[in-house]
């Protein structure tokens, strides 16, 4: 089967999947679907394979921490500067802080590390979570529920590729006797 195919057949059973779980079953924890994807999709934008998912996670966990603290300073500077200011400034100093970490190989990949930052700030504007950046808990802390489903997607991605790749083989064939 050709490779695309066989891809075709492992995301989308995975990311049906995945779907069912974070709305049904685990939706208690909180955990966001759309990061996941993000995460997913930068696995495969990285080239796949090990590499990407040595590559993409460790930038991700930056990207949503730098958000994080962005979305602190932000929230802790908004009342003397208001929030367009704070937020300039914070995000500004947030994003020459990945990229300066790309200096280290770990955090080489800048993009993703955009992505953690911008799914954490996306998660807290939108859900309403500025208020809660401080919970120890998954379903309300911003940091802690996208760097869950980030994880989960780029590990997601791997598996996908994993799985695509051993179905675009398919059953090995029997081997001939050996001949005496």
């Amino acid at each position: 089967m050709p490779l695309l195919t066989a891809l075709a057949i492992s995301i989308g059973v995975l990311g049906g999947l995945a779907t069912w779980m974070f709305v049904g079953p685990a939706a208690g924890v909180g955990l966001q679907i759309w990061a996941a994807f993000v995460a997913w999709a930068a696995f495969y934008h990285s080239g796949g394979k090990m590499a990407a998912l040595r590559a993409n996670i460790p930038a991700h966990i930056l990207g949503a921490f730098v958000g994080w603290l962005a979305l602190v300073g932000t929230t802790s500077l908004a009342g003397g500067l208001g929030v367009p200011v704070a937020a300039g400034i914070c995000v500004g100093i947030g994003a020459a802080a990945m990229v300066m970490a790309a200096n280290l190989p770990i955090f080489g990949s800048i993009p993703s590390s955009v992505y953690g930052f911008a799914c954490v700030a996306a998660y807290a504007l939108l859900a309403g979570k500025l208020g809660t950046l401080y919970a120890g808990n998954i379903v309300d802390n911003p940091l802690i529920n996208i760097v869950a489903s980030m994880v989960i997607g780029s590990v997601l991605g791997y598996l996908s590729e994993a799985i695509g790749v051993a179905i675009s083989k398919g059953p090995a064939a029997p081997k001939a006797p050996a001949r005496a």
